[in-house]
Formats: structure tokens, C-alpha cells, sequence
């Protein structure tokens, strides 16, 4: 139930895009940078990393939609379940389990990291370039689970099914159109 009682009870977060677009457009644009922009990262391994961190954080608005997505680009289903149950035991590609367990350490303990928790990614065969969009994608994910949290933002599963796939199709520049249109 959204806490903002100028929208309506069931507000989903592009309602809340539309109330407020001035900061929402600079949202999504940084967004469609971070999750579709060049990086080592494909969109679907971004993806995984955005639901992951939701995940972590409980934020089940974020970690259903972003699930979707990420299984939408082809990550396995169930994969994503199984490593916020237990990343070691999981099925997750070995290359990007020192990732998703940088951006866990990062998520929880973020004033513990060290020197050793990047050597691990890069050991998997990354570089810097992908230690840095790992962050990105890290920090913009426990920005938008607070937000959703924030503001009371919930969703069924047939809104987390279609926003997943929408997310797929047009990203979050066509995400941003949505809003002009509005």
C-alpha cells in the first residue's frame, strides 16, 4: 500500500515516475546507462545482479521484477532464488559468483570491503571495468529498494510479469517514453 496518499493504494513505481518526473527521468536515464550501456556485463548478467541485491535487501517489488527480467535475457529460472538462499551452493556461473558475493558483501557490510573482495573478482577473469559497473548496478539497487520500500510500493504477480517482460523489450529509455506519453 503506497504511503504517498495523493496516489493510489496500489501505486506501482511508474505511478510514482509520473507523479514525480523531474527526478524520475534522471533515474531512468541513468538506469538504461548502467543496466544497457557498454559494459563486460551482458544485460541479463546486469539484470541478475540488480534482482540478487533486491533479493538481499527483501525488496520483493525489485527482486520480482528484476527476476523476470534477467529470465527474460535468458537467465535460468530459479537461479536467482537459489543463490539469495545460498550463493555457494548455487548454480550460478563460477565466473560470476565472486561477483554476486562482492555485491552481497557490498549490500550488508558495505564498510567492510577490502582489497581481497576485488582480487576475488578479478581472479574470475573480470576487470576493473566490470568491478566498477558491478558497483554501479550494487548501489543503484539499494537506492531503488529503499525508494520502493520508502514509499510503499507492492505488486502482484501479474504486474511483476508484465513489467519484467516490458523491461526487456523497450528498457528503461522506453520506460522513460512511457512518461512523456503520460
Amino acid at each position: 500500500m503506497s504511503y504517498l496518499k495523493s496516489l493510489p493504494a496500489e501505486t506501482t513505481l511508474l505511478q510514482v515516475f509520473r507523479a514525480y518526473p523531474g527526478p524520475a527521468k534522471h533515474l531512468l536515464a541513468f538506469h538504461e546507462e548502467v543496466l544497457r550501456g557498454e559494459s563486460p556485463f551482458t544485460p541479463g548478467e546486469r539484470e541478475l545482479i540488480a534482482a540478487y541485491v533486491s533479493g538481499l535487501n527483501s525488496c520483493d517489488y525489485c527482486h520480482g521484477i528484476h527476476t523476470v527480467t534477467a529470465e527474460a535475457f535468458g537467465v535460468p529460472e530459479g537461479l536467482l532464488s537459489a543463490a539469495v538462499a545460498d550463493l555457494a551452493s548455487s548454480p550460478v556461473d563460477a565466473r560470476l559468483k565472486p561477483v554476486l558475493a562482492y555485491v552481497g558483501k557490498l549490500t550488508r557490510t558495505p564498510a567492510r570491503m577490502t582489497e581481497a573482495d576485488a582480487e576475488a573478482v578479478f581472479a574470475a577473469g573480470w576487470d576493473e571495468r566490470a568491478l566498477h559497473d558491478a558497483v554501479l548496478v550494487c548501489a543503484l539497487f539499494n537506492f531503488m529498494n529503499r525508494m520502493v520500500e520508502g514509499v510503499g510500493i507492492r505488486a502482484d504477480a501479474a504486474y511483476t510479469a508484465e513489467s519484467g517482460k516490458r523491461l526487456r523489450e523497450v528498457g528503461y529509455a522506453g520506460l522513460a517514453g512511457l512518461l512523456a506519453e503520460a
